[in-house]
C-alpha cells in the first residue's frame, strides 16, 4: 500500500503483490483496484502487479473536477515513477482503457504492451447521450441513483440473473464514490475528443484488445474497431461476457490476458526499470 503524488499534488493511492515483470492495473468509471479481485493471485504468480486507484476513486485523492484522461494517464506515470519502473505492461478495462490508450499514444516508451478491456475510442451519439443521462442523475438523484441505472450496462444478462459474488464486490464500490469525483470522471470521458482516435494507429506496443461478446456498453464492434487502428493487434472475444468481462469470465479472461503477456515477453526487448 502506498501512495504517489501527481503533478497537481494529488495523492494516487496504489498496491503492489506478486513479482516479475511489472504489470499495471488501471480500473474503470466509479471502480478502483479493487475491482481486479479474480486477476490478484492469478497475475501475482507472474507479475509484479502494480494496480491503481484513479484519482477521484477508492482510497486515492478526490479534487474538485473538472479531470481529463491525460491527467489520469499522467497519474499512472507518477505511480510507474514512484516504484522505480520505467516501462510496464499495462491493462485497463472501460474508462481506464481510455487512459491506457493515451499513456500509450504520449508515453509511449513507458509501455512494455498493451491490454484494453471493454474499450472503445470514439463517441457514438448513443453512448454520448447515455453517459450525460447517467452524469445527470448522478447529479440530481445521488451515485446510488447512477449505479441502479447502470448495472444492466456493467454486468451481461446471464450474470445479471446470477449476482451474488458481483453485486457484493461492485455495490460498495460503486456507492463508494462521491458524487462531485463521479462527475468528474465521467466529464473526463466525455471531454475526450474524437480526433485522438487518429493517433493509435501511431501505437508502437504490442496490443490485445479484449472485449465481452454480450457487452452493451463498449461493444464487440467498439474493440473491432480500435483493433484495426492499432498496428498488428490482436482481439479476443469472451463467450457469454459482458462489460465486467474480468469478474464474469475471470478463467477465460486471464488465460488470454496471460497468453498474450507471454507472448510478449518472448520477444526481444531494451531492458525495463
Amino acid at each position: 500500500m502506498a501512495t504517489a503524488h501527481a503533478g497537481d499534488g494529488t495523492g494516487i493511492y496504489y498496491e503492489t503483490w506478486g513479482r516479475g515483470e511489472p504489470l499495471l492495473l488501471v480500473p474503470g468509471l466509479a471502480t478502483d483496484l479493487r475491482i481486479w479481485a479474480c486477476q490478484r493471485l492469478v497475475f501475482g504468480r507472474r507479475f509484479r502487479c502494480i494496480a491503481v486507484d484513479n484519482r477521484g476513486s477508492g482510497r486515492s485523492g478526490k479534487p474538485e473536477g473538472p479531470y481529463t484522461l491525460e491527467q489520469m494517464a499522467a497519474d499512472a506515470i507518477a505511480v510507474l515513477d514512484a516504484e522505480g519502473v520505467g516501462r510496464a505492461h499495462v491493462l485497463g478495462h472501460s474508462m481506464g482503457s481510455y487512459i491506457a490508450q493515451v499513456m500509450a499514444v504520449q508515453y509511449p516508451d513507458r509501455l512494455r504492451s498493451l491490454t484494453l478491456a471493454g474499450t472503445a475510442c470514439r463517441h457514438v451519439p448513443w453512448r454520448l447521450e447515455l453517459l450525460e443521462r447517467w452524469q445527470e442523475t448522478a447529479r440530481s438523484r445521488g451515485v446510488h441513483a447512477w449505479a441502479r441505472r447502470a448495472f444492466p450496462y456493467l454486468l451481461g444478462p446471464r450474470t445479471a440473473w446470477t449476482l451474488g459474488l458481483f453485486i457484493n464486490l461492485l455495490w460498495p464500490i460503486l456507492l463508494q464514490q462521491p458524487a462531485h469525483a463521479f462527475d468528474s470522471q465521467i466529464g473526463a470521458l466525455l471531454g475526450a475528443p474524437d480526433g485522438e482516435r487518429g493517433r493509435l494507429a501511431d501505437v508502437e506496443a504490442p496490443t490485445l484488445v479484449v472485449c465481452g461478446a454480450r457487452d452493451t456498453l463498449t461493444t464487440p464492434a467498439d474493440a473491432a474497431e480500435v483493433a484495426a487502428l492499432i498496428p498488428d493487434a490482436r482481439v479476443v472475444t469472451l463467450k457469454g461476457a459482458g462489460h465486467g468481462l474480468m469478474l464474469e469470465a475471470a478463467p477465460d479472461f486471464n488465460a488470454a490476458v496471460l497468453d498474450f503477456l507471454a507472448s510478449v515477453e518472448r520477444q526481444p526487448t531494451a531492458a525495463t526499470g
